[in-house]
């Protein structure tokens, strides 16, 4: 009998957990739907509780205000469903560490590039113009540039350690090229206002990629 109340408060536990996190994930696709529709000065906590059907309390139990409400769906549209795993553990960012061809390595970034900016790039465009009325906010928005930047040096390091980076570029001024590349402005720039598909960013930014960065191969390394 002991073993069976401990085995069901066991699951009781889990149940709850679970009921929380999809609480948690509801409310935060409901914010995500308004900071972009809206905008963030015009979208309250309580106008979120409605749009996500949940009390008031239950959104400043779990974020506090609306500024903890955006950051936390800036990690959630960032790591998708592990949003508590950083992004240099994350397995997307880890298969362009571990492969080993710099050809493939970038483009397999361009691909991470263009997923992170579907699924983010509508909050990232809400964050940057939040930033320039909300000091909060912007140390948030400056935050998630030195992230990226960060981010970004770690795989050109990898191909300066390999011999594959451009001859001519040291780290710091490859690591510049690859974030501009990759910045959502750019993004939303071709796509967003030129039209572009994300397949054609995808495939320009794996090109641009190899063109400002890789090492020329040799001939005894090019195809026959």
């Amino acid at each position: 009998m002991v073993g069976s109340s401990e085995s069901r408060r066991s699951y009781d536990s889990s149940h709850r957990h679970q009921q929380a996190e999809a609480t948690r994930r509801h409310i935060l696709e409901a914010a995500l739907r308004l900071f972009e529709r809206d905008g963030y000065g015009a979208t309250s906590v309580a106008a979120i509780a409605r749009e996500a059907g949940v009390s008031l309390r239950t959104v400043y139990l779990g974020f506090e205000n609306k500024r903890g409400l955006i950051r936390a769906a800036w990690h959630h549209v960032l790591r998708g469903e592990r949003d508590d795993t950083p992004v240099g553990q994350q397995a997307w960012f880890r298969e362009v560490v571990d492969e080993p061809d710099p050809v493939r390595k970038l483009s397999l970034n361009a691909r991470n590039s263009r997923v992170v900016k579907e699924r983010a790039g509508g909050l990232l465009k809400v964050l940057q113009g939040a930033a320039a009325t909300d000091p909060q906010i912007d140390e948030l928005w400056q935050r998630i540039q030195t992230e990226f930047h960060a981010n970004q040096r770690s795989l050109v390091e990898l191909l300066a350690t390999t011999g594959a980076l451009r001859a001519g570029l040291d780290v710091d001024g490859a690591t510049d090229i690859m974030w501009a590349l990759n910045h959502p402005s750019l993004y939303q720039l071709l796509v967003g206002d030129r039209g572009w598909t994300p397949a054609r960013y995808e495939q320009w930014l794996a090109d641009a990629f190899c063109a400002q960065l890789r090492r020329a191969p040799s001939r005894s390394e090019e195809s026959p």
